[in-house]
């Protein structure tokens, strides 16, 4: 019996030394988001919205932190705290006619995080406001020139809301995120008539938004070394400009948060591992991963870049991402390290570099603690 114990003992020694490190990030990250939601709680207005009532995204984004906070240890059954149930009150009260929830414009956009948040919440009493809210980002879905044809470049994809402009990679995956993560709400049968998302046309859109001459057919498309697999913003434009290739082609540049947000909107569209899109993103992704920067955009839009990343990476079932040299990377590890390094003395974060609001500290502290959520609920058991 000494023995069997004695080994039973050196077994968990072990066990423990091999999965110090994990242990160690994931108190440290849970420590982190702790701090984060609770300078996110102070920054909240009387009224129960975050910074700018006219932006409900700025509340959605802190609502949702708040919520998946491994901290508060939530159920539907237990009490909302105070602070969050005024939030999600407010978001609530901003709901319009057609289900937007948005005040000055940036419908898709706002409405959009929203159910993300109320769906994080789990609570049965809002759904009604989720449904609703979700024909509207079904209805923004385009389709323009002949019905069903996908004849025009921006049609399956969602812009900002109205169908003048253009759509982009940025609140199609946003609104496919919040329509999928709702879809149980539908599927129970409580709401059997509601409209579905075009989803072969959504992955047509997809495909026009990826550099990969395979899968799409627009003429800009390119298998440049430097650019194949990944996405731009949307058809025919990139946020991260242009190269010349070797050949004398122009090429439009793929880039890092968009790239993680088309590998997101891939596997919520059900596209297998091995289909040739998902391998050429995860490829792009792995040839320029770095928790540095926004490959190819520098510090512009580097923490909405880490929450995309995070969200990313742990929907494809990816524990280490393959790198161009063979290696792999613990991207969980590495991220985490980041953001805990870069946690400012009050709790929160801020991007020096203002593009995109995040010099806005309630924005980039939201996306932050989502990002260290996601790493924090996605580590294997036993790690």
């Amino acid at each position: 019996m000494k023995n069997i114990l004695l080994a039973l003992t050196l077994t968990a020694g072990i066990s423990h030394a091999e999965n110090k490190e994990y242990l160690s990030i994931k108190n440290e990250v849970r420590q982190s988001i702790a701090r984060g939601n609770a300078w996110l709680a102070e920054q909240q207005k009387e009224k129960g919205f975050w910074d700018d009532g006219g932006i409900p995204a700025f509340t959605a984004l802190a609502l949702t932190a708040g919520v998946r906070d491994p901290n508060l240890e939530l159920a539907p059954d237990k009490p909302l705290p105070d602070h969050l149930k005024k939030g999600f009150d407010w978001i609530l009260e901003q709901q319009k006619e057609d289900g937007g929830i948005y005040n000055r414009g940036l419908a898709v956009y706002n409405t959009a995080t929203s159910v993300t948040a109320l769906s994080s919440a789990g609570r049965k009493e809002f759904e009604a406001a989720i449904v609703k809210a979700r024909r509207k980002l079904i209805g923004s879905q385009w389709d323009i020139g002949e019905k069903g044809k996908t004849d025009n470049q921006n049609d399956g994809g969602i812009g900002y809301g109205s169908k003048d402009d253009h759509t982009d990679m940025s609140n199609t995956y946003l609104a496919i995120e919040a329509i999928s993560l709702t879809d149980k709400i539908i599927e129970d049968g409580n709401y059997a008539d509601e409209p579905k998302l075009n989803w072969d046309a959504a992955l047509t859109f997809l495909s026009r938004s990826q550099n990969l001459t395979a899968t799409n057919d627009q003429k800009w498309a390119s298998d440049d070394a430097k650019n194949k697999g990944g996405f731009v913003y949307t058809p025919g434009s990139s946020k991260a400009g242009e190269d010349v290739t070797a050949d004398g082609k122009v090429a439009l540049r793929s880039y890092g948060s968009i790239s993680y947000a088309g590998l997101l909107s891939l596997v919520y569209a059900k596209v297998e591992a091995n289909d040739p899109r998902v391998v050429a993103v995860k490829e792009w992704l792995g040839k320029n991963y770095t928790v540095n920067e926004n490959p190819n955009m520098g510090a512009e839009g580097l923490y909405y870049y880490y929450q995309a990343m995070a969200k990313a990476l742990n929907a494809a079932g990816i524990d280490k991402l393959k790198l161009e040299n063979g290696k792999e990377a613990d991207w969980r590890k590495d991220l985490a390290s980041k953001l805990l390094s870069s946690q400012r003395e009050n709790g929160s974060w801020i991007n020096d570099n203002g593009r995109w609001m995040e010099s806005n500290p309630v924005l980039v502290t939201a996306y932050t603690v989502m990002a260290l959520e996601e790493i924090y609920h996605s580590i294997p058991e036993g790690k």
